[in-house]
């Protein structure tokens, strides 16, 4: 099938980006090609298959930079540098300063939406992107193109263990007896390439917004974003409004813990006396059945 218009730019483009002309170019088409483009069409013609093999490929490379990079390191370091390289918005910051974004080919129901997936499209086709140079170069080229893009950022700061963003923020916001919510504000994109933005609440205040391909990576980057913001929000040195900003939501955070506690205690002493109430009828009732059997008894006798 010939090549649009947009194809052929688009696979200059994106030649031009990696520094290789491909021999068969059709596998550098599919790696671009976002799964919208295909709708009706083989999986083969999207960056989806491509994307399956150019993560076992990616994290095979970096798992043998790191292995050898660092002879000290243990298991669990190596797999921290590992899933914090190839993480999803590690790969998407790559591809978009490499000017991926201007190379995918979307297709006519992503029109007019701002592109709403791109995050997660920008990771994909890093991956595919990865796969495409290995079956069109060798792992040579796969390995050439990672060393150049990705590795750089590598660094043994990385195999530090990791502090859990939402249970920092909740240790620090506790402080003042704020407890932080989380809430669902958006999600974009298809269903097969969902994108999620959570934000953070102090009571009704709103905090950091975050997003990620899962709610609870929106959450974690929401309370990241959050943790980098707290001198704005809620730390030393706050102009006047907003320390009452931070005075209010404390307030309302222990005003909503003590409502809550009425509410329970409410719900408790109802359901004690319902249940005293339920008793106490079902004595009534057994003591009806008796009197009423007694009565009976005392007829048959008569009777007899």
């Amino acid at each position: 099938m010939p090549l649009t218009a947009e194809q052929e730019e688009k696979i200059s483009l994106a030649e031009r980006a990696l520094g290789r002309t491909f021999e068969d170019q059709t596998l550098l088409l599919a790696a671009i090609t976002h799964p919208s483009a295909t709708e009706g069409r083989s999986v083969k013609f999207s960056y989806e298959r491509l994307e399956f093999l150019g993560d076992s490929i990616l994290g095979a490379i970096v798992a043998s930079t790191a292995f050898h990079r660092y002879p000290n390191l243990d298991e669990g370091g190596l797999t921290r540098i590992k899933v914090s390289l190839v993480s999803g918005s590690s790969l998407s910051d790559v591809a978009a300063s490499l000017g991926f974004a201007d190379i995918i080919v979307f297709g006519s129901s992503e029109t007019g939406t701002g592109r709403r997936g791109l995050h997660s499209a920008l990771e994909n086709v890093y991956e595919a992107v990865v796969a495409a140079l290995y079956l069109d170069g060798g792992i040579e080229a796969a390995q050439e193109f990672v060393d150049r893009t990705l590795i750089p950022r590598m660094s043994i700061d990385l195999a530090k263990e990791p502090e859990n963003p939402k249970s920092a923020l909740q240790e620090k916001l506790q402080v003042d007896g704020i407890t932080p919510t989380y809430r669902l504000i958006e999600t974009q994109g298809p269903p097969h390439d969902r994108t999620f933005i959570s934000q953070v609440y102090a009571g009704e205040h709103a905090l950091a917004q975050g997003s990620g391909r899962t709610k609870k990576e929106a959450e974690s980057q929401a309370a990241k974003s959050t943790l980098a913001r707290l001198g704005e929000f809620f730390g030393l040195g706050l102009d006047e409004e907003a320390r009452k900003a931070k005075d209010e939501a404390a307030r309302q955070a222990r005003a909503d813990k003590a409502a809550a506690k009425a509410a329970r205690d409410k719900a408790y002493k109802r359901a004690k006396e319902e249940r005293v109430q339920e008793r106490q009828a079902q004595r009534e009732q057994q003591q009806k059945q008796k009197q009423q059997k007694r009565a009976q008894d005392a007829a048959r006798k008569k009777q007899g």
